[in-house]
């Protein structure tokens, strides 16, 4: 789900290195049927499946190119769900960006399927939908955010009610050492450039202004269990320590690595063993100095991420939807940089001031992301 994102190029990387152990059943897309086409015809699929139907024109192209290769193509959300619950589907690998990836998400718990997950969203909307459907039917969640990756390994040399507390890393970004006053000025090219990570445009804008760290805390809290007090953030501009577990006796167990999604996603996939892997591996004689520095104030994103898990209810559907549009208008060049965090606080404290849920159905949450996108898009104008 999401094969011709970042991560879902990364994901077929390893699926081709790991060939003997994996078989590629379906590939699911937004729009960019093109790309889709092309890793059809690489990995050959029964079935593509695009969310977001093409034109007459790019649909029979599409469909005339695969079908010599009698690859089925489906369009629509529905045939994406319905791909995510097949009887000879082991796994989804769920990386579409957003609030798209929730209900073929849903739809793989539902189905007690191994969920190898990238969208974060769908725990920062639903987290309270998702993880009780999965226990219920069986289907285990696995982390492929690096951060996530490696709070799951570390954990390993613990038990839970060990646990003081788990540190989140974070790079800070192209802008962690601009001072306040210059990001209004901050282009999207520059917001683009990030230092460490070869990302999707979405997620690395949002490691820019550190809200993708804030929906990364909300993911944490459904993924562990953790309340708010037991999830930190430390900035780590290497990218090497990609997270930390605190225990209770005081000691810290991270995982390092260089910053290569296909290490995270390749243990989600091979869990609980591990292989020869295709990621770039760390030299050690290349590392002069690993620094850390606390967040702080300078990120107003993080707040509302602690905010939301204490909150809960339709508060993560608001932040994640109200965030998606304005991430989008600054890329499109509509808003500043500065703007970005201010206006999804906005919409959030609306919501919390009336239309707040705390224990909502899907139907609920769904509202609450429209009505969030709306009052959005208004703020900006």
């Amino acid at each position: 789900m999401g094969s011709t994102g970042s991560i879902g190029c990364n994901a077929l990387q390893v699926a081709a290195h790991l060939r003997r152990r994996f078989k590629v059943v379906g590939l699911a897309a937004g729009s960019n049927w093109q790309k889709l086409a092309e890793q059809a015809v690489e990995v050959k699929p029964q079935v593509v499946v695009l969310s977001d139907p093409p034109d007459a024109a790019s649909r029979a192209s599409l469909d005339a190119r695969l079908r010599s290769k009698r690859i089925r193509v489906e369009f629509g959300t529905s045939a994406m769900e319905l791909l995510a619950s097949r009887a000879d589907v082991d796994m989804v690998v769920a990386a579409v960006v957003g609030a798209a990836g929730l209900k073929p998400v849903l739809q793989a718990a539902r189905h007690g399927k191994l969920i190898a997950l990238a969208n974060k969203e769908a725990l920062v909307v639903a987290g309270g939908l998702v993880m009780p459907l999965a226990k219920k039917h069986g289907a285990t969640i696995l982390p492929i955010d690096s951060e996530h990756s490696a709070v799951f390994q570390s954990m390993r040399s613990g038990q839970a009610s060990e646990i003081r507390r788990i540190i989140l890393t974070a790079s800070g970004g192209p802008f962690r050492d601009w001072p306040a006053e210059k990001l209004a000025h901050a282009t999207v090219k520059e917001a683009l450039n990030h230092p460490n990570w070869n990302m999707g445009p979405k997620i690395t804008i949002d490691s820019a202004t550190l809200m993708n760290k804030a929906l990364e805390l909300i993911e944490a809290h459904w993924l562990f269990g953790l309340p708010a007090d037991k999830i930190d953030v430390v900035i780590h501009p290497q990218s090497i320590i990609h997270s930390m577990v605190e225990f209770m006796d005081g000691s810290i167990i991270a995982q390092l690595g260089t910053p290569d999604m296909r290490t995270a996603i390749q243990y989600a996939m091979t869990h609980p063993h591990r292989y020869d892997g295709c990621s770039n591996r760390l030299d050690w004689s290349k590392i002069k100095t690993m620094d850390f520095m606390p967040a702080g104030d300078r990120y107003p994103a993080l707040k509302l991420g602690y905010d939301v898990i204490r909150r809960g209810g339709t508060s993560g559907a608001v932040l994640n939807a109200a965030n998606e549009v304005a991430n989008a208008k600054f890329r499109e060049g509509k808003m500043a940089f500065s703007k970005i965090v201010s206006t999804v606080a906005d919409v959030l404290a609306m919501h919390f001031e009336s239309g707040f849920i705390a224990k909502p159905d899907l139907q609920q949450l769904l509202a609450a992301d429209q009505w969030a996108r709306q009052q959005a898009a208004l703020a900006i104008g």
